[in-house]
């Protein structure tokens, strides 16, 4: 690419996504309920204009998004304006999932203007991440030979296989960053390796381009709806596909970092760690072998953030992330699991093995300070539960017990690591206890949730309004809240504002039921939007709730 030329389609690709800022704001009011037929005609000619130029600076996925809404939006070109009333509400219905997968591209294409700001437009032979695995499916052995040759060339690693079930057997074996398919394949086609990967949920979401040799369009769609994320027909320039490769492994990578780092120690996050599981157990079905988990929280945090301020406890936390990734192994992975705690896989490794290595981190932290700022040293210890995984164990329980190790661990004095022992059942289930707060100013409410929810493995604590319940938030523990709407002084959305803008106020993981005697739409997207995450209607059914109150908590 002439280095002048992409210069110019950078300063074009950021003045469009500029643009794009502006029209999203239309597109995400269409809701409220505004929409007449001259309206209708404004957002057909905005996405109509997306469509022919967003490909044109090489944002494809924009341009295909476009392309569906004017689908969507096309009638107003030839139907009689007396129509739009019946129109315009079902054009809406079936464009609100399409703007929300635009506004999602629109956040992705700003994060790769900034990757983009300082990067020199020189050549198309370049490599998004060198290392990065790609597998080649094709039964053209020619052509597959010449794309993995290629591919090696600019600094992938590249795979290439001639049928389906050697397609499957790979991805057993080796983690890809994104698969090239073939569609017209004997005896299987590439359509049967669709079905495969949208099945197992530790590879639905691996980036796909489909190498076709039919121009088809029934093709293209379906392949689309199917979950590909690019189409190229041959023949084709290879020029042409390592530019796809290298912008779709771009914008992946991106959102990857966005969706799955905690964005303050730059470790895994508990979304990746919970996915990472059900990937490790899987190969544990197929290949045998041990693995641990250990589950890590340090010591008195809370009176870090209390005696230095929450810069301190972020600076903490960053130390805390680092010296785990220093001293584990580049086989194992490390999460935040939230707050001050952190999980550890260990792959290939047995309860007694993770335990030494866990100590070993414990041992380090204890002679020396975890961080220092502005000449003043902090120390911290941890408290560490570990857990080999069994057969017949699933992730749910095999969590719950290096939890509740780790628990264990702190009850014994903290500043230790645990190893659980299944055979012994050293552990008790139920040792560690779900806290629910009632808050609600009536009397008589508290009285029935308080007799009601008493069977339960759970501590129950009440508040009389939205200022009691705030400050026992603020200094106690609480995995649940079921928070009336409307209540004096303090309401249940003006607590939830208080919660969200008072951050050590909450427990990450806490949850929320609204209850209200008003059913009313607007109140309960307004409670969901503010944090809450069920809403039940007064009068509401005790077996209703209590269903909830089991699901939400994870006790059945």
């Amino acid at each position: 690419m002439d280095p002048v030329q992409g210069n110019k389609i950078k300063v074009g690709r950021k003045i469009l996504i500029n643009e794009l800022g502006k029209k999203i704001t239309i597109l995400d009011n269409l809701e409220d309920g505004s929409v007449d037929f001259l309206r209708a005609q404004h957002i057909y000619r905005l996405v109509h204009s997306l469509k022919g130029s967003a490909p044109v600076f090489g944002l494809i996925r924009i341009g295909h998004i476009a392309d569906q809404l004017v689908k969507k939006w096309e009638w107003v070109n030839r139907e009689d304006i007396n129509l739009s009333e019946e129109l315009i509400p079902s054009a809406i219905a079936s464009s609100l999932t399409l703007v929300h997968e635009l506004i999602e591209e629109y956040e992705i294409s700003k994060k790769m203007i900034e990757v983009d700001r300082d990067e020199p437009v020189s050549t198309i032979q370049v490599s998004a991440h060198p290392g990065s695995r790609i597998l080649i499916v094709d039964d053209d052995e020619a052509l597959r030979s010449y794309l993995v040759k290629s591919l090696q060339s600019d600094g992938y690693i590249a795979d290439g296989v001639h049928n389906i079930d050697n397609a499957k057997a790979k991805l057993y074996q080796n983690k890809y960053d994104l698969i090239t398919l073939d569609l017209r394949m004997h005896p299987q086609s590439g359509y049967d390796l669709f079905y495969f990967l949208k099945e197992d949920p530790t590879l639905k979401w691996l980036p796909l381009i489909v190498l076709s040799g039919e121009n088809d369009l029934q093709d293209k769609v379906r392949c689309l709806q199917l979950g590909a994320d690019d189409y190229v027909t041959k023949p084709f320039q290879y020029e042409e596909l390592a530019a796809r490769i290298f912008s779709l492994l771009r914008r992946t990578m991106i959102f990857s970092q966005m969706a799955f780092r905690d964005p303050l120690t730059g470790i895994f996050n508990r979304r990746y760690f919970d996915n990472q599981m059900q990937l490790e157990l899987k190969r544990i079905e197929r290949f045998p072998a041990p693995i641990s988990l250990a589950f890590i929280d340090i010591d008195r945090f809370k009176n870090i953030n209390d005696t230095y301020g929450h810069s301190i406890g972020d600076l903490v936390l960053q130390a805390m992330a680092h010296t785990l990734q220093e001293y584990v192994r580049s086989t194992d992975l490390v999460a935040r699991f939230g707050g001050e705690e952190f999980v550890i896989i260990f792959p290939n490794t047995t309860g007694q093995q993770a335990a030494a290595l866990i100590q070993a981190v414990l041992d380090k932290i204890r002679r020396s300070p975890i961080t220092e700022h502005e000449g003043q040293a902090y120390n911290i210890t941890f408290s560490a539960g570990i857990a080999q995984w069994q057969p017949g164990v699933d992730v749910q329980k095999w969590i719950q017990v290096a939890d509740e190790t780790m628990y264990k661990a702190k009850e014994q004095g903290r500043n230790r690591c645990l190893l659980y022992d299944y055979s012994l059942e050293e552990v008790s289930t139920s040792a560690i206890r779900k806290r629910i707060l009632i808050v609600d100013d009536d009397r008589m409410i508290r009285a029935i949730l308080m007799s009601k929810l008493a069977h339960l493995p759970v501590d129950l604590m009440e508040a009389t309004d939205g200022e009691e319940g705030l400050q026992i938030l603020i200094t106690e523990v609480v995995d649940l809240c079921l928070l009336d709407a409307i209540m004096p002084k303090m309401d249940g959305f003006g607590l939830l504002l208080a919660l969200r803008d008072n951050k050590k106020a909450l427990n990450e993981e806490m949850k929320v039921i609204m209850l209200s005697g008003r059913i009313n739409d607007e109140d309960i997207a307004r409670g969901l939007m503010l944090g809450a995450d069920d809403y039940i209607s007064k009068p509401f059914s005790m077996i209703e709730l209590e269903a909830k109150v089991k699901k939400i908590l994870q006790l059945e």
